[in-house]
């Protein structure tokens, strides 16, 4: 797919894969990691010291998306952030 600028955002497909970033407040469970696929789990602290969660990876559209922000819902989780990295063109 070739991308668009207009105003600073890129036209992405709503039922294409692509490469997430979420970033959530406080530290996601291990335990509770198989509930999310295949995303990559980072835990930081910001300056304050107060600690938050960055979960990276592939997911196949935007319901696939929409799951795993159910699931942190679930879990009680603030969302922070979520960035669309890429689109994934292997499909």
């Amino acid at each position: 797919m070739e991308e668009t600028k207009n105003n600073g955002f890129h036209d992405y497909s709503f039922s294409k894969p692509a490469i997430y970033n979420i970033k959530i407040q406080g530290r996601l469970v291990e335990s509770w990691w198989d509930r999310l696929g295949d995303m990559e789990i980072q835990i930081d602290e910001n300056p304050g010291g107060k600690p938050f969660s960055v979960l990276k990876g592939r997911l196949n559209d935007q319901a696939a998306l929409s799951g795993i922000l159910n699931s942190l819902y679930e879990l009680h989780h603030v969302v922070l952030e979520v960035q669309i990295v890429k689109e994934n063109k292997e499909e």
